[in-house]
């Protein structure tokens, strides 16, 4: 396996991945592909119907033990483009990530939005990437999946230091990465259908 394939332990952790940013979309739900696919779609299209010229901004993904970072990359004279942009989505907030089955070079997750519990607010969106290949967007889940397993340790770890009435409502949250192919993904479907 070459050092670009394959399982990502939270050893590895920090990595970064260079990529085209899709954008944000509202997801239907916490975690599954079910939830992910629709957005993802939708910001396809948007960036299949962007005028001559424009591109999608680059951004570095960064996934360490505390969330995902995402921060803008210069592209040389089209810097000015577009909004730099800073963003630390935390562990806690990350639900699900997922190699995308249709366009296998996507990578997408589902954010808990911070104000979630406003009335009204879809709690739930979905971000997309496009990765420089379909083995990157591999490589981008497998280090989603080690950062999610170092802090499902992390949780543990907190618990048993905790009488389990006081455990703070934080501590019981739940998160999915699906580390299946999109071809193993496509064959569950078929199969539940």
């Amino acid at each position: 396996m070459s050092e670009t394939e394959g399982p990502v332990t939270v050893d590895d952790l920090p990595i970064s991945f260079q990529v085209k940013y899709l954008g944000q979309s509202d997801a239907r739900g916490l975690w599954g592909i079910k939830h992910t696919r629709k957005p993802v779609d939708l910001m396809v299209a948007a960036a299949k119907a962007l005028p001559p010229g424009q591109i999608l901004p680059y951004v570095r993904l960064t996934i360490t033990v505390d969330g995902v970072h995402l921060e803008s990359v210069s592209q040389g004279s089209r810097r000015d483009d577009f909004e730099h942009m800073s963003v630390l989505f935390n562990i806690e907030s990350i639900s699900y990530g997922v190699q995308d089955l249709v366009y296998t070079r996507v990578f997408s997750m589902i954010i808990v939005k911070e104000h979630a519990d406003l009335k009204g607010l879809n709690p739930f969106e979905c971000h997309a990437f496009v990765c420089e290949s379909r083995n990157a967007a591999r490589r981008l889940t497998y280090s989603l999946a080690a950062a999610f397993q170092d802090y499902s340790r992390r949780v543990k770890e907190m618990q048993a230091t905790q009488v389990i009435d006081e455990r703070p409502s934080s501590m019981k949250k739940r998160f999915a990465i699906d580390l299946r192919t999109p071809e193993e993904i496509e064959v569950d479907l078929e199969t539940e259908a």
